[in-house]
């Protein structure tokens, strides 16, 4: 039996993450305007990048947009049905060191957490199957579900319960692709499957579309507050505000009756 796929048509730009570099050509554009305090405002951007860098305003970003999530979801949070739907939510590739195309590392966490939970529905006899939904917004030789398949079949999913949706550029994206594949019958269960930061905005949008789904929560970021600025603090600090921000243009939208 072959994987049933959704086969993108159009070409769209990918969402690149500007947050921090927006803030930097902030602070320039007010460094060359604002020439009285070039002074001030150059000590305000020093403390605010060291801030995020060194972990003491990323960190608190980071547990706002974890905020309810802030546990990794266990199998006993799980509620089989006599069937069950598993839908996995891309989170990017990467190439290693090798130059092959592989998942991020929290995208990879998804994946096991996903087969793992897979076989455990399948050892307590219900219909199971996966939904992997990820697009190609960075523009790489394959998108996220396509990518990601080999990785799951790998760890036992049964390639008739796979189903790939390799359209999808964003959150949105997903729960509306997802919608058209789905359609639940009254005894099964939809389990949403990603990392705690992205959790809310994955709820948020599934249930725009009418899809009521399990909430399991993959892992969970840990911020750490140093002195020394780091890339990690940074990293932190563009996944919290991307995804708060995420939060915000998505309630405006859904109150402008865009979404």
């Amino acid at each position: 039996m072959t994987t049933k796929r959704i086969i993108s048509k159009t070409y769209t730009l990918p969402q690149t993450k500007l947050v921090l570099i927006t803030l930097l050509l902030l602070f320039f554009a007010l460094f060359a305007v604002w020439r009285q305090r070039r002074r001030a405002v150059a000590v305000v951007c020093l403390v605010l990048f060291w801030a995020l860098g060194a972990g003491w305003l990323s960190a608190p970003l980071l547990h706002l947009a974890q905020r309810g999530f802030e546990a990794t979801s266990t199998p006993q949070d799980v509620h089989f049905a006599s069937r069950t739907t598993f839908i996995l939510l891309g989170g990017g590739t990467r190439y290693d060191s090798e130059k092959h195309l592989v998942p991020k590392r929290d995208a990879f966490t998804r994946i096991v957490v996903t087969a793992d939970l897979y076989r455990d529905c399948r050892r307590a006899g219900g219909a199971c199957r996966v939904i992997v939904s990820g697009g190609n917004p960075q523009h790489h030789e394959q998108a996220e579900a396509d990518n990601y398949a080999p990785f799951l079949l790998a760890r036992g999913v049964s390639a008739s319960d796979l189903v790939i949706e390799n359209e999808s550029l964003n959150t949105y994206q997903n729960a509306r692709n997802v919608a058209g594949i789905v359609q639940p019958e009254p005894d099964e269960s939809l389990i949403l499957i990603t990392s705690a930061y992205h959790m809310e905005r994955s709820l948020l949008a599934f249930n725009a579309f009418g899809l009521d789904t399990q909430a399991f929560t993959s892992n969970v970021r840990q911020p750490q507050a140093t002195f020394f600025p780091g890339s990690r603090g940074f990293i932190d600090a563009e996944t919290a505000l991307h995804e708060l921000v995420g939060l915000a243009r998505f309630r405006v939208y859904r109150r402008l009756g865009l979404y």
